[in-house]
């Protein structure tokens, strides 16, 4: 049943490589309300993703670290990792769950994805403070109550997804190499591989997983549909300059015999307004008071806003 909704979800939420694109007029994401009638920003007003300005936040002393039922495990079987002209996308099968923290489900989790910008840009779909990180990891998880996939598309809360806002430093992190050592095998699209399942636990910024965002909205793919529940966490996941070029100039969202091939860039949603919803901060997680300073970029940013006692916990992860 989980392997059926990981490849129906990756159907659903992303839709056909004919119908949306990134990076042209006619089908790029200022145009899928002409096909997806939820994607059309003046119909509905849960759009993802939104700039989760700290200033404008209430704090929700309840909400404490989420429960990862089998994060730090290594299932059995294998996965799949696959370029789907959009996306590299990796369906993990069944055997990881998510809970607590506020949701109001168990939630099984069942793919996650990577959104990026190209050689010079940044590419998270979510921004912080106004700012754009260069990538932006999205692990989706659907309600376990659902039969299927539709049923959870139909439901405000059918879909609970974890966002992790990806920066660089120059070390590689060598977890993500799970991943990125197999990106040369998925460079066009259609083409997948099989990859040796690992703890997904060693993705996360494991010391911080108290600190984090959450707000009701949408996919931020076609069909855009108005069913999830968003935890965007704070401290970001760090990987290398060189694994971070290894998706902006390693994958195509053309098929390797295309006349012409394409690189993916830029495969990240515009921000919509919050519309007057709440974006509540966890108990730990970092919010501004009073006028915002510039923006700061990078580490600097990062250390200048935390609570001190998260500054070990950085040093060690870089």
């Amino acid at each position: 049943m989980i392997w059926a909704a990981a490849i129906l979800l990756v159907f659903v939420s992303r839709g056909d490589s004919e119908d949306y694109c990134y990076d042209e007029p006619q089908c790029d994401p200022y145009s899928w309300g002409d096909s997806f009638p939820l994607c059309h920003p003046l119909l509905e007003l849960r759009h993802s993703p939104i700039d989760l300005d700290r200033r404008h936040m209430s704090r929700d002393p309840s909400l404490g670290p989420l429960h990862l039922e089998g994060f730090d495990q290594t299932q059995t079987g294998h996965w799949t990792l696959e370029n789907d002209g959009h996306s590299v996308v990796l369906q993990v099968g069944s055997g990881m769950a998510v809970s607590g923290g506020g949701l109001p489900d168990t939630y099984h989790t069942v793919q996650l994805h990577f959104h990026w910008g190209g050689p010079a840009t940044n590419g998270s779909e979510h921004t912080v403070d106004g700012r754009r990180y260069p990538m932006e990891m999205h692990i989706v998880n659907m309600k376990s109550i659902h039969p299927n996939m539709s049923a959870a598309l139909d439901d405000p809360t059918g879909l609970a997804v974890l966002g992790f806002l990806v920066d660089v430093v120059y070390a590689d992190n060598v977890h993500f190499g799970h991943i990125s050592q197999k990106l040369s095998s998925v460079a066009h699209k259609g083409q997948r591989t099989k990859v040796k399942p690992f703890p997904l636990l060693g993705l996360l910024p494991t010391r911080n997983m108290s600190q984090y965002y959450r707000y009701h909205g949408s996919l931020t793919t076609p069909p855009c549909s108005q069913a999830v529940v968003w935890t965007v966490y704070q401290v970001p996941v760090y990987i290398s300059w060189s694994q971070l070029a290894q998706f902006t100039s390693q994958i195509f969202s053309t098929e390797e015999d295309a006349e012409q091939v394409t690189p993916l860039h830029n495969n990240f949603r515009h921000v919509h307004p919050a519309s007057g919803r709440a974006v509540t901060a966890s108990g730990d997680a970092g919010v501004l008071l009073g006028t915002a300073a510039p923006p700061l970029g990078g580490a600097t940013a990062l250390l200048r806003l935390l609570p001190t006692a998260t500054l070990g916990a950085i040093t060690f992860r870089l």
